[in-house]
C-alpha cells in the first residue's frame, strides 16, 4: 500500500478496492462494491437488498420503496461508514464518498464537488453563456459541468478505452527501472 504525499499520485483502483474489500464490515453490501477513485475522492457504491413489495405493485411504489431502503441504509450504516472513511482518508489522502444501489435506483451521498480552474477563449465562453441564456445552466461553472457530463455520456466507449490505455502505461512505468 502506498502512503500518499501532499500531492497524491493516481491510485491503482484494484489496490483501493482490495483495501476496502478487507476493511468494510461484513454484509454491508450484498456483494463487492464498485470503487472509483481520482486524485481527490474515492467513491464506494454497493448493492443493497431490495425491499419486499407486492408482485403487482406499480413501478412508482417500487421506486419509492427502493429510495426509502437506500435512505434507511444510509442512516443505519453511517457510523460504520465514517470509521472506514476516516481510516481510508488518512491512508490514501483523499475524501471517501458513498452510495448505494437498490434494484434500478442508485443514490450517492457525501460526494465532492471539486472546483476546477480553466482558461477559455471567447468562442468557448459563448457556448457556456448560451447554455446559461437558454436556462440549461445557472452559471458558467454549471454549464461546463453539463458539457463534461454530455461528453462522458456520448463518448463513454472512447473514454473507457483511454482509461484502459493509461492503466497500461502506468503498469509499464511501474515495471521500468527505478531512477530515484
Amino acid at each position: 500500500m502506498r502512503a500518499q504525499a501532499s500531492s497524491p499520485a493516481p491510485l491503482a483502483e484494484n489496490e483501493v478496492a482490495g483495501w476496502f474489500a478487507g476493511r468494510l464490515p461484513d454484509k454491508l453490501f450484498t456483494g463487492p462494491p464498485a470503487i472509483t477513485a481520482d486524485r481527490d475522492e474515492i467513491l464506494v457504491v454497493g448493492d443493497i437488498d431490495e425491499p419486499e413489495v407486492p408482485a403487482d405493485a406499480a413501478e412508482g411504489v417500487r421506486a419509492s420503496a427502493r429510495s426509502a431502503r437506500i435512505s434507511r441504509f444510509r442512516d443505519e450504516t453511517r457510523d460504520a461508514r465514517i470509521r472506514v472513511a476516516r481510516e481510508a482518508e488518512h491512508l490514501f489522502g483523499r475524501k471517501v464518498s458513498w452510495g448505494a444501489r437498490c434494484g434500478g435506483a442508485e443514490e450517492l451521498f457525501t460526494t465532492l464537488g471539486v472546483p476546477v480552474m480553466t482558461r477559455l477563449r471567447l468562442e468557448d465562453r459563448r457556448v457556456l453563456d448560451t447554455l446559461i441564456d437558454a436556462g440549461v445552466a445557472r452559471s458558467r461553472s454549471e454549464a461546463l459541468a453539463w458539457c463534461v457530463r454530455l461528453v462522458a455520456q456520448h463518448q463513454s466507449d472512447w473514454i473507457t478505452s483511454l482509461r484502459q490505455a493509461l492503466t497500461s502505461v502506468e503498469k509499464v512505468r511501474g515495471e521500468g527501472p527505478d531512477v530515484s
